[in-house]
């Protein structure tokens, strides 16, 4: 983007044809009148034709550059800089095979629990440009998908790639908020959050979520945890050994008095979200009660281009100067 430091002075541009003219009239007329031609053509050979008008074009040329010299041409590029908020957030999903039940919708069509959880979850990371985010799944084992980071478009793409089955099936609510424990440890970050979800009961790990979320607290980091999944019971698709795929209704158990617990003990909240709505709801709330300010910083970087035309000019103005005194020397 070009722009001009000092605009102002390029009203000057317009002189330029004006003198150009002034100094046409001035030429016509001769600074010395000779009796005869024949005392002219004694002095000597006559000066080209094309040089006769070298000398006040090159003046005002050099005046040009030096217009455009003073108002200051310049090149720049606008930045901000983004400071972090200084609240970094572990997003923990539970990818056990439950979360195939097909009890939540987006625009009108059932969809899986994790579809819906996905979906959700990349709106509230885009909510949160100023904060570092980690994502971590866990079905019988915690798996961490990405570290925590600012780079959003990084961890949307690792979002996108959360599947269910990819771990040995089971339900580890210990052992995941744990390991995002174990992750937000060592941060000297102002607010630390653990945001889990899950659609079960911890039936697997080593570790007890209570004692999990005692270790938590001692930390102070704050657990929110989430239940997913309609109340009773929730349609399922398998597929049997000879490909055929059958729906089956299967009941919804989630330990909820467990993660009601957990986010208690760590000054979070729990939420149960039994539709997509629901569940689009309760990642906008936990992203009011977690708010924080945008601090942002503009900065121009700019590329001058006044020494460059300066330098012109004074090259312009020494060839003018040494023209005038060699080969294209003008009569008085």
């Amino acid at each position: 983007m070009l722009r001009f430091a000092h605009p102002e002075w390029l009203w000057l541009l317009a002189l330029i044809p004006v003198l150009a003219w002034l100094g046409g009239r001035v030429s016509r007329s001769g600074a010395l009148l000779f009796p005869s031609t024949h005392l002219i053509a004694a002095l000597g050979k006559r000066p080209r034709r094309t040089a006769l008008g070298f000398n006040p074009r090159l003046r005002h040329l050099t005046l040009m550059v030096l217009i455009l010299a003073l108002a200051r041409p310049q090149t720049g590029h606008e930045f901000s800089e983004i400071q972090a908020s200084g609240i970094d957030i572990v997003l923990v999903i539970d990818v056990s095979t439950s979360m195939n039940a097909m009890d939540f919708q987006i625009d009108d069509k059932r969809v899986r629990r994790i579809d819906a959880v996905k979906l959700v979850v990349d709106q509230f990371i885009d909510d949160r440009p100023n904060d570092r985010l980690a994502l971590l799944m866990f079905a019988s084992k915690p798996y961490m998908m990405s570290p925590l980071t600012l780079d959003h478009a990084f961890l949307t793409e690792r979002l996108s790639r959360i599947e269910t089955g990819v771990i040995e099936d089971g339900t580890a609510i210990g052992t995941a908020l744990a390991s995002a424990v174990r992750r937000l440890h060592d941060q000297p970050s102002k607010s630390r959050i653990v945001i889990l979800l899950t659609d079960g009961e911890n039936n697997a790990g080593k570790i007890n979520p209570i004692q999990a979320a005692e270790v938590a607290t001692t930390l102070k980091i704050k657990v929110y945890t989430i239940g997913a999944g309609s109340r009773g019971q929730a349609p399922v698709q398998v597929t049997d050994d000879f490909g055929r795929t059958r729906t089956l209704m299967m009941n919804v158990d989630i330990d909820e008095d467990g993660l009601t617990r957990i986010a208690n003990l760590t000054g979070g909240r729990y939420f149960r979200a039994t539709d997509t709505q629901g569940l689009k709801d309760i990642y906008a709330e936990i992203d009011r009660l977690e708010t924080t300010t945008r601090k942002v910083q503009g900065f121009t970087l700019s590329q001058e281009y006044f020494p460059h035309l300066l330098g012109l000019a004074l090259l312009l103005l020494v060839g003018e100067v040494a023209a005038s005194q060699t080969r294209w020397l003008k009569l008085p």
